[in-house]
């Protein structure tokens, strides 16, 4: 069977190395007890994700896992998505992923993107979808007739590409993370949340939003920290060492 080492031959070979590491641990996530956990509900980007993860390590256990137990178990979760929101829901109750997720996202360093992020909070208007309810606030669509930049053209749906992200409070994940840095964004919704205490981060397109959030345990983005070179691994490996 083709390993992920071999799947991505382009990693440095600590990285290569990790990855090997995955897919010995994430046939048995149960048995053994693993420092970080990259939540499979079949709709993430699971390779580039647990790539960018075990790049940023430091020899700690990463696994990709759909197991509730597993998740519950593990020192550290990240939560990755990518789709439609209702899909998203659906497939972490399918799964019975549910009540691990909202237990693990209380009580234990939590990472979301993308969707992982959106999934926090109380509603979408994707769907019409209530979501997590972890955060407060709701997850809105960029209005078309609002689309349009400061030369007067009209702005595309899905936002797509590398933007800035102006950081809107301190937090230990920022560090080493200049103000303003270009992160990769494919999205069609953004999160509002009802207390702006929570915004850790906001995006111009072209208004502002809220694209990195950060609540006690929590820190989720909107961008794709997995697309985003140097910057996106700064953020995780920030995550691996931080002690909320």
């Amino acid at each position: 069977m083709t390993s992920a080492c071999q799947a991505l031959c382009h990693l440095p070979k600590e990285a290569c190395k990790a990855l090997n590491a995955l897919d010995i641990y994430a046939k048995n996530t149960v048995m053994q007890k693993v420092d970080i956990a990259v939540v499979d509900y079949g709709m993430g980007n699971l390779r580039s994700v647990s790539q960018a993860v075990a790049h940023v390590a430091q020899g700690k256990k990463v696994v990709i896992t759909s197991d509730a137990e597993a998740i519950i178990n593990a020192e550290r979760i990240v939560f990755p998505g990518q789709g439609a929101m209702p899909d998203c829901m659906r497939e972490l109750e399918a799964r019975g992923l549910r009540g691990a997720i909202i237990e693990a996202a209380q009580n234990k360093p939590f990472f979301g993107i993308c969707i992982g992020m959106q999934l926090l909070f109380d509603h979408s208007e994707e769907g019409d979808t209530l979501g997590l309810g972890l955060l407060k606030g709701n997850v809105k669509r960029f209005e078309s007739a609002k689309m349009v930049d400061a030369n007067g053209e009209k702005l595309k749906v899905p936002h797509m590409g590398w933007n800035q992200v102006y950081q809107t409070k301190s937090h230990i994940l920022w560090q080493g993370v200049a103000e303003a840095t270009r992160f990769y964004h494919v999205h069609s919704y953004y999160a509002a949340p009802q207390n702006d205490a929570v915004s850790a981060g906001e995006t111009e397109y072209p208004n502002r939003f809220t694209s990195a959030v950060a609540f006690e345990n929590i820190f989720a983005t909107q961008f794709h920290v997995e697309k985003s070179a140097q910057a996106g691994l700064q953020l995780l490996a920030n995550f691996i060492n931080w002690k909320p």
